[in-house]
């Protein structure tokens, strides 16, 4: 990636050759694939703030820690972002945001400086978004013109746990949440039946005994006007499923509502591991039934067939541990349980690895043993501290490995603009929760650069989903060429990549992959080319060939 680094310039010049058009006709042919989706992660109160009326509410005035106050990131700001067309550049067709429901009023120190639930899981009513993110005509809006572009948005769903005890915040009734004992993570019991840290009120999802709603939530959806409507959808639902009035189920409804009235892709699963596991096979059922209601009442807002998508954080989950997480002296399967997807936790340490080694090790567990389910893969992210590059000095490798990987790529956002992940004056997370370096790709030629690699790597991922999804075969180890397929009913994608190539003239073979007079182009330079005897010649300035059937 060294060359790649040394041709900024170069690099540069091709930022205006994209062709908009080009990109759309080719999203508009390949069906989206979720085991190889391109996800974009935001915090949304740090990504931009496209409302600035909307930075201050419920007096949330108070002097913070650094970086642990909102900063006006919101709903509008996305919309703002998604119209500029920033998302499309970077090929992405999945935007996955923190939760935005309504926080805690006020805040609280946990040992690391006084801080609000800018971040979106501190919740203090499921049913109402948080004013700080925007509006429920907002994320309409959002909705609308992500599914317009191929883009499916996904929220944060948080069972677990409600936000801290404040003197503005009431605790939830004794029969929805438990206060104690704190976790000790040392069983299955010791990590299920307890709270993650000291004031944050553990939900009891092990329950199934009917409880009454929370006397402040029926105070409060009095005072807004909407408790009649409120209870009469609960009554429904319950109705409907026949769950009991159980604390999960509630929080289910409340979840679900957000599928129904706005056509939402998927759900990320906060603390998967925190509650037994078959909170989410329920949680799963309730989503497919809120998604068929949605697309039966708006045929003309359904993109595809694709089910809904649950990715779960089974916080120390990796790959290799296949279908299984094991708590010592439990051994859970949540592919089992209602996900389709786990975050895989150990990339950013696997992205140390050489290439074939990485993309075949992934490769063969997904085809094989998750074969059917996936993982999501990150080099950063919002809560831990140890990303594959935190001094974003390996920006270029950073989006080679996680972009061409199989399984799904989750870009955290600012990756693409190497975002600093080390803030001076910070503590804990905050360092990882920076705003948006927005002025950077504006001013600084290096971060366009790096943000420009992003794009055409992320576009051919976007295009391509034998890239995230495919069978993966080495062509040559010397130069490193490989190939990826993909097939399902009447649809085939294959692709050939090569890395570490030589700058200028440089001939790959690509196996079986095309034929002989195959016409084919190089998705990073733009350039085009024939296959002859097997093998294709391109003259590029890049040490990078992304070769797709032209």
């Amino acid at each position: 990636m060294k060359k790649i680094l040394s041709l900024i310039a170069v690099i540069l010049f091709f930022s205006s050759c994209k062709s908009t058009k080009e990109i759309t006709s080719k999203e508009t042919k390949t069906p989206f694939v979720w085991e190889s989706a391109n996800v974009y992660f935001l915090l949304t109160d740090r990504f931009n703030n496209g409302d600035k009326t909307n930075d201050l509410n419920y007096n949330r005035n108070k002097p913070t820690g650094k970086l642990r106050g909102f900063e006006g990131g919101d709903i509008r700001g996305i919309i703002q972002k998604l119209d500029e067309g920033y998302f499309e550049n970077l090929g992405i067709n999945v935007i996955w945001m923190t939760p935005i429901v309504e926080q805690i009023h006020d805040g609280v120190d946990e040992g690391t400086g006084f801080s609000y639930g800018f971040h979106g899981y501190w919740t203090r009513d499921w049913s109402a978004l948080d004013p700080n993110f925007g509006t429920k005509k907002d994320l309409a809006e959002l909705v609308q013109k992500a599914h317009a572009k191929g883009i499916r948005i996904m929220l944060d769903a948080v069972i677990n746990h409600t936000g801290p005890v404040t003197s503005e915040d009431a605790v939830y009734p004794s029969d929805w949440v438990r206060t104690s004992p704190k976790c000790q993570y040392n069983n299955y019991e010791n990590t299920i039946a307890c709270t993650l840290v000291e004031n944050l009120p553990d939900v009891k999802t092990e329950s199934n005994q009917a409880v009454e709603l929370s006397p402040f939530l029926v105070e409060k959806w009095k005072k807004e006007g909407r408790h009649d409507e409120e209870l009469a959808e609960l009554d429904a639902f319950f109705a409907k499923t026949k769950y009991p009035r159980a604390p999960k189920y509630y929080i289910m409804k409340w979840l679900s509502d957000y599928i129904v009235d706005y056509g939402i892709d998927g759900y990320r699963v906060d603390t998967a591991k925190h509650t037994t596991e078959d909170v989410w096979a329920d949680f799963k059922k309730v989503c497919d039934a809120a998604f068929a209601e949605f697309k039966a009442k708006n045929p003309k807002k359904v993109l595809d067939n694709n089910p809904f998508f649950t990715v779960g954080e089974v916080y120390g989950y990796n790959i290799g541990s296949k279908r299984i997480y094991d708590f010592g002296d439990k051994k859970v399967d949540y592919y089992a349980n209602g996900f389709t997807g786990l975050i895989n936790f150990d990339f950013r340490n696997e992205a140390k690895m050489n290439y074939e080694p990485l993309f075949s090790k992934y490769a063969s567990i997904l085809q094989n043993d998750l074969k059917g389910n996936t993982v999501m893969n990150y080099v950063s992210s919002h809560d831990d501290g140890w990303p594959f590059d935190k001094k974003r000095e390996r920006t270029f490798e950073s989006a080679t490995k996680l972009l061409l990987t199989p399984g799904i790529s989750q870009v955290y956002y600012g990756d693409e603009l190497a975002r600093s992940l080390d803030i001076e004056g910070t503590q804990g997370d905050a360092t990882l929760r920076s705003f948006m370096n927005w002025d950077d790709l504006n001013t600084n030629p290096k971060t366009s650069a790096i943000n420009l690699h992003w794009q055409k790597l992320g576009q051919f991922r976007r295009n391509h989903p034998a890239v995230g999804a495919g069978i993966h075969r080495q062509i040559s180890s010397s130069p490193y060429v490989f190939s990826r397929e993909y097939s399902k009913d009447n649809f085939t994608d294959k692709v050939v990549v090569g890395l570490d190539l030589s700058i200028g003239n440089k001939t790959i073979s690509v196996g079986t992959i095309f034929e002989n007079g195959t016409k084919v182009k190089d998705a990073y330079s733009g350039k085009t080319s024939e296959v002859i005897n097997g093998k294709v010649t391109v003259d590029s300035e890049f040490g990078i060939l992304l070769l797709e059937k032209n």
